[in-house]
C-alpha cells in the first residue's frame, strides 16, 4: 500500500475474527477448492480466527484468499462496530456482523483509493472535494450497525468515482494518447498480446486482463483501478507511477525480478 496509507486501511488480521474466511461466499474454482456459503466458517479457519493452512494457501487451492484485501475493515467492523464482540458469541451477533462486514469493506476500499489519491500532487486543484469525500466516508464507517443496511454505498461510490475519474485525469495529462482503441476503461483484454506495449497514461479502470501478455509492457500512470490481473504475465514489465494499484492486484499476477513495482509494493514471494 502507498506508504502514507494510515494503518487502520491495512488488514490486521489480529484484531479481527476471521469475517472474511466465514462472512462471505465462495465457489470451487481455479481460486478456491471447496464451495462455502455465506456465514459459514471455511473449513480452514481455527478456533481463535487464524487460518490452518496461512503459509499454503496456493499449494491447497486457496488462492483466492492470497489475493482478498478487506482493506483494514476486518478489524473495524470487529473492534469499532461491535466492540471487541465475536460472532461466535451468539447467533445475532454473527447475523449483524457478517451484513455489516461486505458494506465496510466497500467503503473501506473507497477510503484507500481517497487517500491514495490526495498524495498525488497533480491532484491539488480537487484536494478540497476529495477531503471532503474522504470525511463523508469515514462517517459512513461508523454507522449503527443495525442501520448499515440503509446505507445507499452505490450512490455514495457512484460519486467518489467520479471524483477518482477527476483525478486520474490530472494525473495523467500529458501522457501519451493511446492509439490502440482496445486500450480503454473497462476493455475486454483478457489474453491480450500487450507485449511491449506503452501503456504510459492509459485509462485501464476496470478492464479486464486476465491472462494478458504484459512482459515488458510500460504502465507508467496508468489508471489500473479495478484493473484485473489475474495471471497477467507481468515480466519486464514496467508499473512504477501507475495509479490505484492494489497489493492484491499485484498478487494476483505473474511477474518476476525484473517486475518494476511501485516502491509501497512488495513482490508476492510466488513469483
Amino acid at each position: 500500500m502507498p506508504e502514507n496509507t494510515p494503518s487502520e486501511l491495512r488488514a490486521d488480521c489480529s484484531n479481527c475474527f476471521g469475517l472474511c474466511c466465514v462472512a462471505l461466499a465462495f465457489s470451487r474454482s481455479a481460486d478456491f477448492a471447496v464451495d462455502k456459503d455465506a456465514g459459514d466458517p471455511c473449513r480452514n479457519l481455527l478456533a481463535d480466527h487464524r487460518c490452518d493452512i496461512h503459509t499454503a494457501l496456493r499449494a491447497k487451492g486457496f488462492s483466492g484468499c492470497t489475493v482478498f484485501d478487506c482493506f483494514g475493515a476486518g478489524q473495524k467492523t470487529s473492534q469499532v462496530t461491535f466492540g471487541g464482540e465475536s460472532w461466535r458469541d451468539s447467533e445475532d451477533t454473527a447475523k449483524r456482523m457478517f451484513a455489516v462486514f461486505p458494506v465496510m469493506r466497500q467503503l473501506h476500499e473507497l477510503l484507500f483509493y481517497l487517500t491514495e489519491a490526495l498524495a498525488l500532487r497533480a491532484v491539488e486543484p480537487l484536494r478540497a472535494e476529495l477531503e471532503a469525500s474522504l470525511a463523508e466516508t469515514e462517517r459512513l464507517t461508523r454507522t449503527d450497525p443495525d442501520a448499515f443496511g440503509a446505507l445507499d454505498v452505490p450512490g455514495h461510490r457512484e460519486g467518489v468515482n467520479a471524483l477518482l475519474l477527476r483525478a486520474s485525469e490530472l494525473v495523467r495529462a500529458g501522457s501519451p494518447k493511446q492509439k490502440n482503441k482496445r486500450i480503454r476503461r473497462g476493455a475486454d483484454l483478457i489474453g491480450a498480446k500487450l507485449s511491449g506495449a506503452d501503456l504510459r497514461g492509459a485509462n485501464l479502470r476496470g478492464a479486464y486482463l486476465i491472462g494478458a501478455d504484459l512482459r515488458g509492457a510500460n504502465l507508467r500512470l496508468a489508471d489500473l483501478i479495478g484493473a484485473d490481473f489475474r495471471d497477467a504475465d507481468l515480466r519486464g514489465a514496467d508499473l512504477t507511477g501507475s495509479i490505484f494499484l492494489t497489493q492484491a492486484q499485484v498478487n494476483a499476477a505473474r511477474g518476476d525480478a525484473r517486475t518494476a513495482l511501485p516502491p509501497a509494493l512488495s513482490r508476492p514471494a510466488h513469483w
